[in-house]
């Protein structure tokens, strides 16, 4: 049997020479090679007071940036003497307060774009001020063309009433549309011209309705799909170019960044997709966008190229979604019990078992939503009344037996009247919501008038879902006009903050203070809450080592501020991917650190 032996080796006198030569020989190369050190930061924020909303809501110091991402949050001290290099652009924000970029989770920027591109949105308030809009127009408009009245919903108008043809009757050789969302209400002239009378049929669909007065005369009020009666509305077809529209785009997302948002979710965002894909390819998305594919059944089927999560950090696809109920402005909203009897004053619908509209049969829901299901989609839907949260859920129920649903982050869109049972339920399987402060603030006095304290008693009931562990994000359902406080909806995040923690109304009421949020509470639906509804945790949302480094810098500490002062809290400079997007007036000054003085 043989045996391996390895080699002898004997340092002799001239080989261990050799080898402290080439040790010598080393030690110079690496004496005289230049020292590698590890990259400095881009972008230091020092001292102020950064307010991380990570999971123990803490509070630091400083933050460093670099290639975009965050690499360090801390001390002032530490952080400077870590990551300050030649050639670190440093913001010193002297005592004032860093957030986390606030991230809206619902808003329709397009048509907001568009909506003031030929003239201002006039805000109006009353019956008179909308006689006078219409007469003003009337005197500028060609006879026979129509008149559109701005969006304004009835309950925020002084008569808490739906305007009707009596009121719209100023002009006498126009049709004149007033928008109220999921209802509206024309003129005698538009009657007339679209041969609407007493003996014309309601539309098939449910909740589609003719309201009649107490003779059986259409008083002008459409309410759901029995607007498609209309003649001759071809409002805004032909009105903006391409690059109209692509420029009103990406100015209305800088807008977005002044008010502090470094991420939106556009809500309705199919006509928008080519828009958003030219700006980002042009190097002009001012801020991050998540993109809801709001399509019918046979295109969802036929889609193969997107699905939830496909695009990038700037733009991507996040939720499926359909529209399932109307409004609570204009009692479309589908309810378990009927509207109660003020409803006919405010929404003008001669039906006293009127519980609202709802555009899919169970089945149908269900046919659609397991479609996208199975395709990877996030799923969600439109449903403002008890009765659509239902209906909505039962779908919900149904499919997680199938898949479980909790891991694609699915949700309710608005959801006003919820109830105990519907939020447990929503617990049970996962599923998050999606909801809008100025509801409670532009319509809760409204609202309190036309459902009974029982249901009133849960109306963006945001306590409760905190209290039972549901993750619910803040957005503001923004449509109508620029500007962040008087648009239709207003989308001044510290406004809905605000909201959420008084629970105050425009009118100074507050309604059920048991369902206040605290600061933090609000703060996380427009941070790490809405980041998480949209699969988007791990970059955003917070200021933790290894996220995005988007941040907005404010004129005075969130935290500590009179409550009142909350609602007006204005951003000094706004900043995504660690580049200056917004500054404003009072903001911090920037400076490199070859620019500083020596100490």
């Amino acid at each position: 049997m043989s045996s391996f032996r390895r080699p002898a080796f004997r340092l002799t006198r001239s080989s261990a020479g050799l080898v402290g030569f080439l040790l010598l020989l080393a030690v110079a190369v690496l004496a005289f090679a230049p020292q590698v050190t590890a990259p400095k930061a881009d972008l230091i924020l020092s001292g102020g007071k950064v307010v991380t909303a990570d999971s123990t809501f803490s509070v630091a110091e400083a933050v460093a940036v670099r290639a975009g991402r965050i690499v360090a949050v801390g001390r002032t001290a530490d952080i400077v003497a870590r990551e300050k290099g030649p050639q670190t652009q440093m913001i010193d924000l002297k005592g004032r307060t860093v957030l986390p970029g606030l991230l809206e989770s619902h808003v329709h920027p397009l048509g907001a774009a568009l909506s003031e591109l030929r003239k201002p949105v006039v805000v109006l308030h009353s019956f008179a001020e909308i006689q006078d809009y219409i007469r003003q127009q009337a005197a500028a408009t060609p006879k026979g063309e129509w008149i559109d009245v701005p969006k304004t919903f009835p309950a925020r108008l002084k008569e808490m009433r739906m305007p009707d043809r009596h009121v719209l009757d100023v002009a006498l050789d126009h049709p004149v549309h007033y928008d109220a969302s999921y209802a509206c209400a024309v003129n005698s002239y538009a009657l007339k011209m679209s041969g609407i009378t007493k003996d014309t049929p309601n539309p098939p669909q449910e909740g589609a309705r003719i309201v009649h007065d107490d003779k059986g005369e259409p008083t002008g009020i459409l309410v759901g799909r029995a607007s498609s009666l209309l003649k001759n509305r071809s409002r805004g077809t032909e009105r903006f170019t391409d690059q109209e529209r692509l420029d009103a785009l990406e100015a209305m997302l800088k807008r977005y960044l002044a008010a502090g948002l470094t991420s939106i979710t556009d809500r309705g965002a199919v006509e928008a997709i080519p828009l958003y894909n030219k700006l980002k390819e042009q190097k002009r998305l001012p801020v991050r966008v998540v993109m809801t594919y709001l399509v019918g059944l046979e295109q969802l089927q036929n889609t193969t190229d997107v699905v939830t999560d496909s695009g990038d950090e700037w733009l991507k696809y996040g939720t499926f979604k359909v529209i399932l109920d109307g409004g609570i402005n204009n009692g479309t909203s589908k309810m378990r019990a009927p509207w109660g009897p003020y409803s006919a004053q405010l929404f003008g619908i001669d039906d006293p078992n009127n519980r609202g509209l709802v555009n899919f049969t169970p089945d149908q829901l269900l046919t659609i939503m397991r479609v996208a299901h199975q395709k990877g989609w996030t799923m969600a839907a439109h449903d403002q009344g008890d009765a659509a949260i239902d209906e909505l859920l039962t779908v919900f129920e149904t499919l997680d037996k199938e898949k479980p649903i909790a891991p694609t982050r699915s949700h309710f869109i608005h959801a006003s009247f919820m109830a105990p049972d519907l939020i447990e339920r929503a617990k049970k399987i996962g599923v998050l919501f999606d909801v809008q402060p100025d509801w409670l603030y532009f319509d809760g006095v409204a609202m309190s008038k036309v459902v009974s304290p029982e249901v009133m008693r849960y109306f963006n009931a945001y306590g409760s879902l905190a209290k039972a562990g549901v993750i619910f994000a803040g957005g503001s359902d923004h449509m109508v006009g620029w500007d962040k406080n008087t648009a239709v909806n207003a989308y001044n995040p510290f406004l809905g903050m605000w909201i959420a923690i008084t629970r105050k109304t425009a009118q100074g009421i507050v309604i059920h203070p048991e369902e206040r949020l605290t600061r933090e509470q609000a703060l996380r639906m427009y941070t790490c809450w809405s980041a998480y509804l949209n699969r988007s945790e791990k970059d955003r949302g917070s200021i933790e080592t290894g996220k995005l480094a988007d941040f907005v810098v404010i004129d005075r500490d969130y935290l500590t501020c009179p409550e009142d002062e909350i609602r007006s809290i204005e951003p000094l400079m706004t900043i995504v991917g660690g580049k200056i997007g917004y500054s404003g007036a009072g903001a911090p000054t920037t400076t490199t650190s070859q620019q500083l003085p020596l100490r």
